[in-house]
């Protein structure tokens, strides 16, 4: 099969118009006819080599909702004609103990969908069975596409941290990550504290789900939260003043990252052991958790808000995004 994509052939290069052939579909992979694809902040970092780990040309585009037209002889939980979605990973080696224990997300030899192979930024892309994840009845195609990676790399940590109805939390970084945070906790009973740098964005974060937003940026009005949260999610990927946040824990407070930070972070250890606090981070979440995650988005009409752009227009849609100016999530419609 021929596959119709939009590819970047070197670090900060604009995707141009790029085919390449499929071979047979294996026994247990899935052929999938794009119906559309969000872009994610880790699209650019890969397209620009930021991790050090790109292979050009590259086909960007790991959110992906689709449809399966083609599977192996030995594909399992999917078939021809299912509506799926597929995230930042496309295989992983279902025998490891990882696999076995259903922590397939952390499988050592883990398939990226954009690493070594080609991603969503197509009209088709192939994936092993597993993880193309079948979309629950009703859910909204046009917004489901940023769920299978923003989505479910803010909603694993509640999981991991085990957060209650009944705890007071923090989000940092109202952006693509953080808007979906809001929404998820909102939902899930909590007191929710948006720490925000932006004041313009107030109104909308409340809306979003926030009970109250802090200005990052003001020490006072941190100093008026220090002690009251019992887990924090920051979904930035910069630098901050760690010990202020630590220091808004309560005692046994968790401080879970999930931004892809650069730099490494100088957590004060006497922050953490007098408090008996813990700093923590997770990539996305296993095909079982993705497919929960999903189910309680449809019970509780949980999406992005999205911009969308046609595939064609792949590299206006990229340089919203990089401006900053996406609200907050875009997707790309085939």
């Amino acid at each position: 099969m021929n596959v119709s994509a939009y590819a970047a052939n070197g670090p900060h290069e604009k995707l141009t118009p790029f085919s390449y052939e499929l071979g047979a579909v294996g026994a247990e992979q899935v052929d999938i006819n794009v119906i559309n694809c969000g872009i994610c902040h880790s699209d650019l970092s890969m397209i620009n080599n930021d991790w050090g780990m790109t292979a050009y040309p590259i086909v960007p585009g790991h959110e992906i909702i689709g449809e399966v037209i083609a599977a192996g002889n030995a594909v399992k939980n999917v078939k021809v004609g299912d509506k799926v979605g597929v995230g930042w990973f496309s295989g992983s080696c279902m025998s490891c103990h990882e696999c076995m224990d259903g922590a397939h997300h952390l499988c050592s030899s883990a398939e990226l969908t954009i690493g070594g192979r080609h991603g969503g930024f197509a009209d088709h892309v192939r994936c092993h069975w597993s993880w193309a994840i079948p979309l629950p009845e009703g859910i909204n195609l046009d917004k489901a596409g940023p769920l299978l990676c923003g989505g479910i790399t803010v909603f694993n940590p509640i999981i991991l941290a085990g957060v209650k109805a009944t705890d007071k939390v923090g989000v940092i970084g109202i952006g693509g990550l953080g808007h979906l945070a809001l929404k998820f906790l909102n939902k899930w009973g909590c007191e929710v504290i948006a720490f925000s740098s932006n004041p313009d964005k107030k109104k909308s974060i409340i809306d979003m789900g926030a009970t109250q937003v802090v200005d990052s940026r003001n020490p006072e009005e941190l100093a008026k939260i220090a002690g009251s949260l019992s887990f924090i999610l920051n979904t930035t990927n910069v630098t901050l003043d760690w010990n202020s946040y630590l220091a808004a824990l309560a005692p046994r407070g968790k401080f879970h990252n999930v931004g892809a930070v650069l730099e490494p972070m100088a957590i004060p250890a006497f922050s953490l052991i007098m408090g008996e606090k813990s700093v923590a981070g997770s990539p996305l979440g296993s095909p079982a958790l993705t497919r929960t995650m999903l189910e309680f988005c449809v019970r509780h009409d949980i999406y992005p808000i999205t911009e969308e752009f046609p595939m064609s227009q792949v590299n206006e849609a990229l340089q919203h995004l990089e401006s900053g100016k996406a609200r907050f999530r875009i997707v790309l419609k085939n």
